[in-house]
């Protein structure tokens, strides 16, 4: 790979988490919490996108970021208030920017159109606060004086205006482990205090540590230089403008100077502590004519360069340098890829691990009690290897809620509806995959929310509502498995409306006696939609079905709860990864199949006197005072007929996404166990109350069990009966 391209790829994945704090820091911002920190966060994002823009010379972005970051630095120095319309305005640029981000990453143009209304928005802004010229002070002490008019005269003096007298500057410098780590040099920064007058500089290696110390990535040499210049600090400054953000830097005259005054808002990563500086330290002086001719210089620095870059911080006291630089922990960059790879191994490790434990119980050494040690320490040491990679692939659903936000902002401005987004539980961590297959499920429901739940704000008023709607986006664990919901406080679901249209498309029948849990769920069917017109929201009838096809492509399930003028709660149960799961192995007529332990409540086994007919061909198991139906597993996939004996097997209650509960009765129950998820669509196709398979200790493939999908596919065949009125005795 081009080097050019490998670093142009990095520098967009860190905007991406630039661009996630700037979300963050807006928010925030917002909600009032207009704190020194969070201000500086936001202007510290849009000023690293800019230099990388910069660097890689994509103009637009650089553009609009720089109008952004004027903005954010008149808000971070007090001289503009962060008021609703200034926060509306910075929200927007924060879309756009992420929008011209998107644009560069993808080798395309983003219409001018598109982000140059914004970016006059924000300087309209920086105008704004200027402010207009003070007024001419009004005695009003008469009409006579009033008329009095006076035009001043320019009388031009010849006398040549002063020229600046250079002052000395001390500025001390000490790069953070960052600014290597984005590929910035320190030469290049002396050379342009070299154009702006004489620079003299003071190395200060003390900090380097022993070699067997030495960390190769971080940065341990730090500078004091006496500049003597007749240039501001606006200057200086500029000559650090790329690593600002990752540096310390304290610049300081020994006399005031309005023109070098020390800004305590641009150090944005604290005071500087003092370097001890050896008498015998080296002294580099760095005039311009020295630079361009004499090349000892440049190598001395050169060489003092590729010293820092080649070590790291390594949070030691000793360093000197601050409690700034060593708050975040170190991290590392590894391609997706390889971390799948790894993924694959662990599970092929854990199939391994339980042939091993089969094979050793079949040559009948299982007994053994050393044997019996060895395979449990082995089986524990493989589910902590294998719990320890998949919380390598987790991460926060914060970016994907942040996402979110920007859909609320844009659908509500659509329709006119005022509309704010609540978030919870951001750090819950999930799997990657299934956070990025959450995307369209979220945005389809988020949509449904404020287009159908959410009122108009005159509505909500003359109901008693505030006149902004509200969406809460929750996640959270709960019972091993990741718990998302997104809830209105709108209208709530028009039952008699919604059986009234799915009648009239012919999605049930007219004489249909249907639960509101029942008529909630019309809701997925296909085609089904309660917008009376179309629009480019909604009104097509496609978008829940398809959210719920993707949740159960994920192995989850999801279920509604709606209360009539208060609002409906949509609810997605998800599993932690699509890699593994834990699973009650289970015999139905010599096939070994796998439930999902999560789906399952208990096991009972059924007595002749607690299994109770019901209609044509249905059965119920009487448990603590009430009655589930049973669902005869062989009898629904088709590899037997169905169990004239309920007694002789045993009962697997299980619950499903509406919360109704249900009885699975197989054969027996072998054995509980963490499996490995293999795709059943992918390798061989689409089986109907079938999710995925898996390989077991003894290598054949056993099927895992779809529960949701037995249980709707047998009501459906149950409703499709005649009940008799009355049975003849």
């Amino acid at each position: 790979m081009d080097p050019m391209e490998s670093i142009r790829q990095t520098f967009f994945l860190e905007c991406e988490e630039q661009l996630t704090e700037l979300e963050a820091g807006l928010l925030a911002l917002e909600a009032g919490q207009a704190e020194p920190d969070t201000v500086n966060a936001v202007f510290r994002a849009v000023h690293s996108i800019k230099g990388g823009a910069g660097a890689f010379k994509l103009h637009n972005l650089v553009q609009f970021s720089h109008a952004f970051e004027t903005v954010l630095d008149r808000v971070r120095c007090s001289r503009l208030q962060a008021s609703p319309h200034v926060m509306k305005t910075m929200i927007r640029a924060a879309d756009i920017l992420s929008d011209l981000v998107a644009a560069a990453r993808d080798q395309r143009e983003l219409a001018s159109g598109a982000w140059q209304g914004v970016e006059g928005e924000l300087r309209s802004l920086c105008s704004d606060t200027e402010g207009p010229a003070p007024a001419a002070p009004t005695s009003g002490t008469g009409a006579a004086e009033e008329a009095f008019s006076f035009t001043p005269a320019l009388i031009a003096l010849d006398f040549p205006p002063p020229e600046p007298q250079p002052s000395c500057v001390t500025i001390k410098f000490k790069p953070a482990d960052e600014l290597y780590a984005k590929a910035n040099e320190v030469v290049p920064i002396f050379r342009e205090l070299a154009r702006l007058g004489s620079v003299a500089a003071v190395c200060c290696p003390d900090a380097v540590p022993h070699l067997e110390d030495l960390n190769p990535l971080g940065a341990y040499l730090s500078w004091t230089i006496e500049l003597k210049t007749s240039h501001g600090e606006s200057a200086i400054r500029e000559a650090f403008e790329f690593v600002e953000g990752d540096c310390l830097l304290e610049i300081s005259c020994p006399a005031p100077d309005a023109g070098l005054g020390f800004d305590n808002a641009s150090n944005e990563l604290g005071a500087a502590t003092s370097q001890p500086e050896e008498e015998a330290a080296k002294v580099v002086d760095f005039a311009p004519r020295e630079i361009e001719s004499t090349a000892s210089a440049t190598s001395a620095l050169s060489a003092a360069q590729a010293s820092a870059s080649s070590s790291s911080g390594s949070g030691k006291a000793e360093t000197g340098a601050g409690p700034g630089l060593n708050q975040s922990q170190p991290t590392i960059r590894v391609d997706f890829e390889r971390v799948d790879r790894l993924i694959n191994l662990v599970g092929e490790l854990v199939i391994n691990q339980a042939m091993l434990s089969q094979r050793i119980i079949e040559a009948g050494v299982g007994n053994s009690p050393s044997v019996a040690i060895g395979l449990d320490e082995l089986e524990h040491l493989t589910r902590e290897i294998q719990e320890g990679v998949m919380a390598i692939r987790a991460q926060p659903v914060r970016p994907l809620f942040q996402r979110m936000a920007r859909i609320v902002r844009e659908v509500a401005d659509s329709t006119g509806k005022a509309v704010r987004l609540r978030t919870e539980g951001e750090a819950t961590e999930i799997d990657k995959t299934v956070v990025e297959r959450l995307a369209d499920p979220l945005t389809h429901m988020i949509r449904n929310a404020i287009d159908h739940g959410v009122e108009a704000p005159e509505q909500r008023t003359s109901l008693g509502k505030p006149a902004e709607g509200q969406v809460r986006l929750t996640a959270g664990h709960k019972s091993g498995r990741v718990v998302i919901e997104v809830a209105d406080d709108g209208a709530g679901i028009d039952r008699p409306r919604v059986k009234a249209i799915a009648i009239k498309k012919g999605l049930i029948s007219v004489d249909a006696q249907l639960t509101d849990t029942e008529i909630d769920n019309l809701l997925f069917l296909p085609g089904f939609s309660t917008a009376s017109t179309v629009s480019n929201i909604s009104g097509r009838g496609v978008g829940m079905d398809v959210v719920k096809r993707s949740i159960q492509a994920l192995g989850g399930r999801i279920s509604i709860a709606s209360q009539p003028g208060a609002g409906s709660t949509f609810t997605l149960s998800l599993p932690l990864t699509l890699a593994v799961l834990d699973g009650m192995v289970v015999a139905v007529s010599g096939q070994t199949f796998v439930i999902p332990l999560t789906a399952i409540i208990e096991t009972v086994k059924p007595s002749p006197a607690s299994v109770h007919p019901l209609g044509v061909g249905s059965r119920v198991i009487a448990v603590r005072e009430s009655f589930l139906p049973i669902i005869d597993v062989g009898s629904e996939l088709g590899i037997r007929e169905p169990l004239t004996a309920a007694h002789t097997g045993v009962a697997i209650l299980v619950e499903t996404e509406g919360g109704a509960q249900n009885a699975l009765l197989v054969d027996a129950i072998q054995d509980q166990r963490q499996v490995v998820i293999k795709s059943l669509e992918a390798n061989y196709g689409q089986t109907p109350g079938v999710a995925a398979a898996t390989i077991l200790g003894d290598g054949r493939v056993a099927l895992i069990l779809d529960v949701d999908a037995l249980v709707n596919r047998r009501r459906s065949e149950s409703t499709s009966y005649e009940m008799p009125i009355a049975v003849g005795a």
